[in-house]
């Protein structure tokens, strides 16, 4: 087997497996660049308006391939778990949900983020990938609080997350650079209620 081949075949994602009754959370692998490539460049016109401005090379197979790479090392690290949403059976890619910015110590926090196909968006996916990943961060990461933020505007991401038990706690002012701008963001927080500590695969 030469070098080359070994670094691939170690290189391939480990991490956990998340399985809803219709849909699978996992790490990207090389091997999804076909269908991310396709649901991402035809999403290009919905996504933008709340993601940070792509690169020039952002749909390139190498730079997904370095994206994939640089999840698994951020996941043995300790510092995410970048997911890709798949519904089940037909392993169809829906989008993607990041547990990021994962803090231990006295803070034993993370924050989330999360992105969908345009022709996937409105179906309650995503709704059931936080139902999926939330007793996964309290279960298996051990985390006490999960943060997320949202450009104001963007409805449907306030009301998905007041939806999955976030509250509202205040405005962050030119929070993150969206599309080119500065922009503010409401700032959500969930913690843990009775009963959210269940067990999920493969940790």
């Amino acid at each position: 087997m030469t070098r080359s081949m070994f670094r691939f075949l170690s290189r391939q994602p480990e991490g956990p497996l998340l399985y809803g009754d219709a849909h699978l959370l996992r790490l990207a692998r090389h091997g999804d660049y076909g269908q991310w490539h396709s649901l991402r460049s035809e999403s290009r016109g919905f996504l933008q308006p709340w993601e940070p401005r792509w690169r020039d090379d952002e749909l390139t197979a190498s730079s997904f391939r370095a994206r994939v790479d640089r999840g698994v090392d951020e996941h043995r690290a300790g510092h995410s778990v970048p997911l890709l949403l798949f519904e089940r059976p037909g392993m169809t890619l829906l989008g993607g949900l990041t547990i990021g910015y994962i803090r231990r110590g006295a803070a034993q926090s993370c924050m989330i983020g999360y992105w969908m196909g345009e022709r996937h968006a409105g179906q309650g996916h995503m709704e059931s990938a936080l139902k999926i990943a939330i007793p996964y961060i309290y279960g298996q990461l051990q985390l006490h609080r999960i943060e997320a933020a949202c450009i104001p505007e963007n409805w449907k991401s306030v009301r998905l997350l007041e939806k999955t038990g976030f509250e509202r706690e205040g405005l962050l002012r030119q929070y993150l650079k969206i599309n080119g701008e500065w922009r503010d963001h409401v700032m959500f927080s969930r913690l843990p209620e009775d009963g959210e500590f269940g067990k999920m695969m493969r940790p």
